[in-house]
């Protein structure tokens, strides 16, 4: 299975139409968080997504694409595949609680 970084940048974006990709990108199978080896989800930086499965980079280059196109804002869409991932100083994703 892969594993891919996506960064989408809307040009004269506000809140809002960040909100509306959000949304579009989880719908399309992206997520915000990023999981470390022992097990901990962290918040990705604005606009960066996780993607993982037996995708190719133009494949979830087209899916980003479609979530974007949702805003009605042009954008850039950058797409790395990775082997592996280092990072420092992101946020730790809440922990829900679990019912007992």
């Amino acid at each position: 299975m892969a594993s891919f970084t996506v960064r989408v940048e809307l040009h004269y974006a506000t809140e809002a139409d960040y909100q509306t990709l959000h949304s579009a990108m989880e719908r399309a199978g992206f997520s915000r968080f990023i999981t470390s080896d022992d097990g901990i989800a962290y918040h990705l930086p604005l606009a960066e997504y996780n993607r993982e499965g037996n995708l190719t980079r133009s494949q979830v280059l087209e899916s980003a694409k479609a979530a974007a196109n949702t805003t009605g804002k042009k954008y850039a869409v950058l797409v790395s595949e990775t082997s592996g991932r280092t990072w420092i100083g992101l946020a730790v994703k809440a922990k829900t609680a679990r019912a007992s």
